[in-house]
């Protein structure tokens, strides 16, 4: 299956920069209803991805940090617990399906490096859902072959 057709293009996406101020992510984020966005540099290319364990542990890490000062820090002082890791659009499904187990969304670089959007953890659990429930019919009506086996049923 090719992961195009899962993917949410970068024009579409709640995405940061380096250079955005903490208090800019607290409240893109909260607007939003995000628990973390990717962080996109000048050129384009994915470098990782904020959460908001990274903003709690940076404010409760820095001593005067608070909400009304925090357009005085950059995203580049803000250490990063977790490293997403971005596929290429040309990847397997099952490499979406290994690392939506531990990111809430995977980052969708072009063949150049350039972040182009991503594809979101629960896209990927409709699409595996949609799958068992093919099989589960299928053997249910007796059609299971050794052609599509459903084994995991």
């Amino acid at each position: 299956m090719n992961i195009a057709f899962f993917l949410l293009p970068k024009d579409e996406v709640v995405y940061l920069t380096p250079q955005s101020t903490i208090r800019q992510a607290l409240e893109r984020m909260e607007r939003h209803r995000y628990t973390a966005v990717p962080i996109i540099d000048r050129e384009g290319r994915y470098v990782g991805t904020l959460t908001e364990g990274d903003l709690l542990w940076k404010i409760k890490n820095t001593p005067g940090l608070s909400f009304e000062n925090a357009h005085k820090y950059t995203l580049e002082e803000v250490p990063r617990r977790m490293e997403n890791k971005p596929v290429r659009i040309d990847a397997e499904m099952l490499d979406l399906i290994s690392l939506a187990k531990v990111q809430n969304f995977v980052p969708v670089e072009d063949d150049m490096g350039i972040f182009i959007g991503i594809v979101r953890r629960s896209e990927i659990i409709e699409y595996c859902a949609q799958l068992l429930a093919n099989c589960h019919e299928q053997v249910q009506e007796g059609k299971n072959t050794a052609e599509h086996s459903c084994e995991l049923l």
